[in-house]
């Protein structure tokens, strides 16, 4: 969803989540971004050359732990690959996502962060271009 407003970015996480939960009876975590953040996470991709249809972006709530964060850099991701900077993980699949393990719930348990991923067509919308 797109939207504007002038209330902070944690009151409108809580704000849409409530309004999901109390009219859908979903309790899901919300993250929202700027369109200006939106725009600076698609500049700092390290992946400009890239197959844009193997470029997705996963969006963390948080950053993770640094502990949790070197344990899970460790890992051999081949043949994806993946960055982190800042609060975003950017991932290069070899084929397509959904052949990956390296998906938004297999970060999502190895960062113990909450996480949202989009393709690069879905996040260049996002950010205006």
């Amino acid at each position: 969803m797109i939207a504007t407003s002038d209330l902070r970015q944690d009151e409108i996480e809580r704000l849409v989540h409530d309004v999901i939960r109390d009219n859908f009876g979903g309790d899901i975590a919300v993250i929202a971004r700027t369109a200006e953040q939106f725009r600076k996470i698609v500049e700092k991709s390290p992946f400009t050359d890239a197959d844009n249809s193997k470029v997705y972006f996963t969006l963390m709530h948080e950053q993770p732990e640094r502990a949790r964060l070197n344990q899970f850099m460790a890992t051999d991701f081949a043949p994806e690959q993946i960055h982190i900077v800042n609060d975003t993980i950017y991932t290069l699949y070899a084929t397509k996502y959904s052949d990956s393990k390296f998906n938004n719930n297999w970060f999502e348990r190895q960062l113990k962060v909450t996480a949202t991923t989009r393709n690069f067509n879905t996040m260049t919308r996002l950010a205006g271009y």
